[in-house]
């Protein structure tokens, strides 16, 4: 009789002990969650981290780490509310604040509510960590903290209700699966626009300023190409198809993008560099990232190409042509990678395009008509996130001041900051 109960037990669906509960998604989600924060801690920061002088390592870690924790209590308080409450067009309110409401058995679909708020909280941490690169090595520790906690709640989670929370952009028909729009214009518009504002590093453009540590760098670009997986994949909300597929031209987007800043800067330069590789494949992830649930991998291969093309000479463009220091590449490699892939998959999510073809447009949607909206999702973001960077920057200034003196940079954030060294050899 035991063992005939085990049995029945093991054939009976998830849903006979928690009705609508997915227990197969519900486990990917928890992987994908992980994952995401395992994109920020440790990856973006030693990737960040790498790139900075040594002077300063200790303190783009300190941020990240910094970000990761403060993010995690704004978002518990009003951010998920603003972001996935009911509401209006633009907002949520604040029906969800302290995730009131949400119990064990509460489900956001087929998972649990407590779930997708962690999931997308990952999302909400490493989106302010991506900025800290517009303006690494120059801007005091109060002002990053102040700076991050405003913005997210300001510029973040508004956009989120826009995309995801039943905004205006989403009912529009706005294509964006796992965070173009949301994550990388937000974050690439607002590090351009922090560089701006806080005047490049002291010998920028003239003083070699070159990555300290490589080896750093690229065991954090490995570990954001791993992390991913779940930013991307786990946007599907299941454990299915779609979450394969988006897997799958991540992947290919990523190696396609690598390859192709490495042969074009070898090309161009003679050599080819390992920053130049690990800065391909993050475009390549950044690009992707908008269209991953809607293309196939031929179209991802393309994707991932014209990522490495476009934003290679993007960097050039804000470096050596227009001489704004966004330290890291944030604008050039995230924002426009952002804005690349928020395009292309109005083209590339098409059923009729041979191999090239995608799941298919919206029924009603053409080509066409999906660029137009993807094109007023772009300027919209843009203009929103730029205008209230800019404010948000003034407001911070004003309080805290943002920017370290000329002999404090000199000496280096790590010292400045935290009274503590990166490396004590």
């Amino acid at each position: 009789m035991k063992k005939l109960l085990l049995i029945l037990l093991a054939l009976m669906p998830m849903g006979v002990f928690a009705e609508g509960l997915n227990g197969a998604n519900t486990s990917w989600i928890l992987t994908s969650t992980a994952l995401v924060l395992f994109m920020t801690l440790p990856g973006l920061a030693l990737f960040y981290g790498g790139l900075v002088r040594t002077k300063n390592i200790l303190s783009v870690l300190m941020q990240c780490f910094a970000i990761a924790g403060l993010v995690s209590i704004l978002w518990l308080v009003a951010g998920y509310s603003i972001a996935f409450a009911d509401g209006n067009a633009y907002f949520g309110d604040l029906s969800k604040f302290m995730l009131s409401g949400i119990t064990e058995d509460t489900l956001s679909g087929d998972i649990p509510e407590s779930l997708f708020a962690l999931f997308q909280m990952t999302f909400a941490i490493i989106t302010p960590a991506l900025i800290i690169g517009g303006f690494a090595e120059r801007m005091k520790f109060s002002a990053v903290l102040l700076f991050s906690a405003i913005w997210l709640i300001v510029v973040y989670a508004p956009i989120t209700h826009w995309v995801w929370g039943g905004g205006w952009l989403g009912e529009m028909g706005i294509l964006d699966f796992a965070g173009g729009i949301v994550v990388h214009i937000t974050a690439g518009v607002a590090a351009l626009v922090a560089a701006i504002v806080l005047g490049p590093r002291n010998g920028f453009p003239d003083k070699p300023m070159p990555p300290h540590n490589m080896t750093m760098t690229i065991t954090g670009a490995a570990m954001l190409w791993v992390g991913w997986f779940g930013f991307n994949g786990g946007s599907a909300l299941a454990a299915n198809g779609d979450a394969a597929m988006a897997m799958l031209v991540t992947h290919i987007s990523a190696a396609a993008g690598a390859m192709t800043w490495m042969f074009y800067e070898w090309i161009k330069y003679g050599k080819p560099t390992a920053l130049g590789a690990v800065t391909g494949m993050v475009a390549g992830l950044g690009t992707i990232t908008p269209a991953s649930g809607f293309v196939g991998p031929a179209g991802g291969l393309v994707i991932g190409i014209v990522a490495g093309i476009v934003c290679f000479n993007a960097v050039i463009l804000i470096k050596q042509k227009w001489k704004i220091d966004d330290s890291l590449d944030v604008f050039p490699v995230h924002g426009v990678g952002g804005v690349l892939g928020t395009l292309m998959v109005a083209v590339f999510a098409s059923s009729e395009l041979g191999i090239f073809s995608g799941q298919g447009l919206a029924e009603g949607m053409t080509i066409m008509s999906q660029l137009e909206v993807q094109a007023i999702g772009i300027v919209a973001t843009i203009v929103y996130t730029a205008i209230a960077t800019y404010l948000i920057l003034k407001v911070v200034g004003m309080i805290t001041g943002l920017r370290v003196s000329a002999e404090e940079e000199q000496q280096g954030l790590d010292i400045i900051s935290h009274e503590e060294r990166g490396y004590d050899l």
